[in-house]
């Protein structure tokens, strides 16, 4: 089991269950509603603006009608009594006026004409509106349905999360089943045969043994203080090239190791996995400790905007074992290697 593979693949998941919440067909349609009302609604607002200026330009053509026909009174009047200075000045006046009289007409047709065409505007998006609002029921019932159906079709088939991870545990339990079968049968057919009690204390095949066993824990020794020097040795960082692994620290920064770090790591790895199993929260505890100085010592922190894809993601400090096993358990199925 790869801790650092399956701690990867858990904040992978999480990332895509956030998106798979964030792209919600039935919101998306909730929205798309709301503003399609809000523009009927500015539509709407637009024709009012337009009819208010259309009144308003209206009672100003009344006030003004009315003071051209006042001022062609007066002029009558100061005619018949003989004042004709008066009455030309009063008719200069009326011709100003009824120039802006005609002015003004142009402007309320405009307004009238544009009052209209907001109007069509606004009947059409009203139908449109209408006819989403029923399409957008119909299609979150599909939604709805075809979600169900498709829960419903992947725990038949078991291609549902849940089947998948009850078939792998039961493919699982199904091979050490087999090996447990052949094991036994082989030891019948050691007994069966004499070969087990012709090994006596002082056979060789028992000081072969022995001595393969020796080889084996000398072999470990060496291969533990291998990781021990490599883990204590650098004091100066290497010159790391772009050809290196990025490694992040849950929780922390992400840094670019040399390539030749990878087998230290694959090493660490192993032992966070035994400790994990064997629920050795003091072994694990010391080992994130020595990884994240590693990582340190052996990397090169990348800056915060360097924003690239993590080849490996490992544990924090202060990460615990049973921080650990949640994460581990609640990440889903993921490929243990």
């Amino acid at each position: 089991m790869s801790v650092f593979r399956r701690l990867s693949q858990v904040f992978q998941q999480k990332a895509n269950r956030v998106l798979d919440r964030a792209e919600n067909p039935a919101e998306a349609l909730d929205l798309s509603y709301e503003k399609m009302l809000e523009n009927l609604q500015a539509v709407r607002r637009s024709i009012a603006d337009v009819l208010t200026s259309q009144k308003r330009l209206e009672a100003q053509r009344d006030t003004m009608q009315q003071q051209f026909d006042s001022l062609q009174g007066h002029a009558r009047l100061a005619l018949q009594q003989g004042q004709e200075d008066i009455a030309r000045t009063a008719l200069g006046r009326a011709q100003l006026v009824r120039a802006q009289l005609d002015g003004l007409d142009p402007q309320i047709d405009q307004l009238r004409a544009q009052e209209q065409q907001l109007e069509v505007v606004g009947e059409k998006l009203r139908a449109k509106v209408e006819a989403f609002r029923s399409q957008r029921e119909t299609m979150k019932a599909q939604y709805s349905a075809a979600k169900a159906s498709t829960q419903a079709m992947e725990g038949v088939t078991g291609l549902s999360e849940q089947m998948a991870d009850v078939s792998l545990m039961i493919d699982r339990a199904q091979g050490r089943v087999a090996d447990m079968k052949a094991r036994a049968a082989a030891v019948g057919q050691l007994a069966e045969t004499g070969a087990l009690d012709a090994i006596g204390p002082g056979d060789d095949l028992e000081a072969r043994l022995r001595i393969s066993s020796a080889d084996a824990a000398v072999d470990r020794q060496l291969l533990e203080m291998k990781r021990q020097l490599a883990l204590d040795a650098p004091t100066e960082r290497p010159r790391l090239e772009a050809a290196g692994i990025v490694v992040r620290i849950a929780g922390d920064d992400q840094y670019r190791l040399p390539a030749n770090a990878r087998s230290s790591l694959e090493g660490l790895d192993e032992d966070l996995a035994r400790a994990i199993e064997k629920d050795n929260a003091e072994d694990f505890a010391r080992l994130t400790r020595r990884l994240v100085t590693f990582v340190n010592d052996m990397g090169e922190r990348l800056p915060r905007d360097d924003v690239r894809a993590s080849d490996l993601i490992v544990p924090a400090a202060d990460m615990t074992l049973a921080d650990a096993k949640r994460l581990l358990e609640g990440g889903g199925s993921g490929s243990a290697s």
